[in-house]
């Protein structure tokens, strides 16, 4: 009798984990299909066509590895991945120190300072093509507010956007400001997690607040920092919009990225395949450069 009854208990538990399992897959099925038939797909796709010669309108001819060939080659594509490479070292070290500085004084115990984070968090909410835009007009060597500021104390006017050598450093100095926000805010989370009684325990050992900083915080926000330096190096190798909004590459193709390239070729000449060919180039530059960063993130983050 005993035996029955528990083996009724066994099927109604395994009948009860059935209907889990298609209730939750039913709620799952619009996520589940949007990325098998918007993602992966797409994914799968663009690797064929990359093997091939396709302009989106006549049919496609398959050259095997002629895309990937030319593309090392290609002086263009070699020096817009320069580009991105000075972009990404400039940029995601600047952006992690800054955003750092603004998360320890953003941290105070201030009456109001909730005002002060929502203001720096505001850029990250904001369209980066009405950023771009913005800072543009900021830029502008004839009448932008860069140039006012620099007369009043006699600085001769700058052609931000239209140097070879100020137009990058232009657009990374943008890109900075756009970005602070989002890192402070986990910075800001990170720090608040740090117990207060460390702090405590080195101000009692006579610890001045350089070394609090350095022996407390920096050791324990690591793995934050591993992870902002990821995030950072994928989207700094990802960057469009501020050179095709604020550029359009020049000058001299001194601001074109690797995806404005790409962008290029895919829409404006119609290489799809080549383009494509470019975006698991990219791709494969992410992947290893992650990997490398998790071989060796052993050495100096601390869980």
């Amino acid at each position: 009798m005993q035996l029955k009854i528990r083996d009724k208990e066994i099927k109604n538990k395994v009948s009860y984990n059935k209907q889990e399992t298609l209730w939750a897959l039913f709620f799952l099925s619009p996520k589940i299909i949007g990325l098998v038939f918007f993602t992966l797909g797409p994914v799968i796709a663009s690797f064929l066509i990359s093997f091939t010669d396709w302009d989106l309108v006549s049919k496609p001819i398959w050259i095997g590895l002629d895309n990937y060939k030319h593309l090392i080659r290609n002086d263009v594509f070699v020096k817009s991945l320069i580009t991105t490479c000075y972009y990404t070292v400039v940029s995601v070290p600047l952006g992690l120190v800054l955003s750092l500085l603004l998360a320890v004084a953003m941290n105070q115990k201030i009456k109001g300072i909730v005002v002060f984070r929502t203001a720096f968090f505001l850029p990250v909410i904001s369209s980066m093509v009405a950023i771009a835009l913005l800072w543009r007009w900021i830029y502008n060597s004839q009448y932008g507010l860069l140039n006012y500021f620099l007369g009043l104390i006699c600085i001769p006017p700058q052609n931000w956007l239209g140097n070879t050598k100020l137009a990058m450093p232009s657009l990374i100095a943008m890109s900075v400001w756009k970005g602070l926000g989002y890192n402070m805010m986990i910075w800001l989370a990170a720090l608040q997690g740090i117990p207060e009684d460390l702090y405590e325990a080195a101000r009692i050992d006579g610890a001045s607040k350089w070394q609090q900083f350095k022996n407390i915080t920096v050791p324990l926000l690591s793995p934050t920092t591993f992870l902002l330096l990821i995030l950072g190096l994928i989207n700094s190798f990802q960057v469009f919009e501020q050179s095709f909004v604020m550029t359009g590459g020049g000058p001299a193709k001194a601001t074109l990225t690797i995806v404005l390239y790409l962008f290029s070729n895919a829409f404006e000449w119609l290489r799809m395949g080549y383009a494509s060919a470019m975006a698991y180039i990219l791709a494969l530059i992410i992947f290893v450069l992650t990997l490398i960063q998790f071989k060796y993130q052993k050495k100096w983050v601390h869980y």
